[in-house]
């Protein structure tokens, strides 16, 4: 069970850091192996590995590429209270009720990805005003990140999105930017998981070196491939998303 654990950690790691969506494989595989925990202690733990995955990406697209910090710092900082407010209200709305509205998008962006396969290949500077930008923030800073405090999986995904869409990042550095956001909503849901006791935090250690590991692994990779790379990864992880919540929403109503 706890190589399994390990292994999941792993390989959410390695999703995170090139373009989120790690909490889709981690998650689950919390739930289904270790069913005693409970929801919330599942999302408080997963919530544990993930901080120090996507600190560590964080980290590696600071020293090896570059990041507008006027759109990440201000998401970060109002990511960090959204997250936490997110996580307080966790299981106060079921997440049924989000999932029709989440696939939607995700279709939409799917569709958008594909027909348009220049989209986040290359920058726009030009579109960076203040007002996008503080579009940006709200977005990611707000919005994402209530839903990563609320749900979570998928987080990163949405960021990477959101940054390439209202900003005109590519996918690399979109990626760069997310992973700073991702860090801030893992702490301020992670922080309000642990005052309410819902987190197994040797179990999560444990899930934290291995997904330090993965993410190590996929920010250098990332790096290395660029933003055609992280395309790919980004339609294949918005499709098991897709699928994902397809399948919840259908046998679950």
């Amino acid at each position: 069970m706890i190589a399994a654990l390990l292994v999941a950690a792993l390989a959410a790691g390695w999703i995170d850091a090139v373009v989120g969506g790690g909490g889709l494989l981690l998650l689950p595989a919390l739930l289904v192996v270790a069913p005693q925990l409970g929801t919330a202690t599942a999302l408080g733990t997963n919530k544990l590995a993930a901080i120090c995955g996507t600190a560590t990406a964080a980290l590696t697209y600071a020293r090896r590429t570059r990041i507008d910090w006027r759109v990440a710092g201000p998401s970060a900082a109002l990511a960090l209270l959204c997250a936490g407010a997110g996580a307080a209200l966790a299981g106060s709305v079921p997440a049924s009720a989000y999932r029709p509205v989440i696939i939607a998008v995700l279709v939409t962006v799917a569709v958008f990805v594909t027909v348009r396969p220049q989209m986040g290949l290359t920058e726009h500077p030009a579109r960076r005003t203040r007002a996008r930008r503080g579009a940006a923030v709200a977005v990611a800073g707000g919005l994402i990140a209530l839903y990563d405090g609320l749900i979570g999986p998928g987080t990163g995904t949405f960021l990477v999105l959101a940054f390439t869409a209202i900003v005109g990042a590519d996918f690399l550095h979109g990626s760069a930017m997310a992973k700073i956001v991702n860090t801030a909503t893992n702490l301020g849901a992670l922080v309000v998981f642990a005052a309410n006791g819902h987190v197994a935090w040797l179990l999560g250690a444990g899930m934290a070196v291995a997904n330090i590991a993965g993410a190590l692994i996929g920010a250098r990779m990332a790096i290395h491939r660029g933003a055609g790379f992280v395309r790919i990864v980004l339609l294949v992880v918005v499709l098991t998303l897709i699928a994902r919540l397809g399948y919840l929403h259908w046998t679950q109503t």
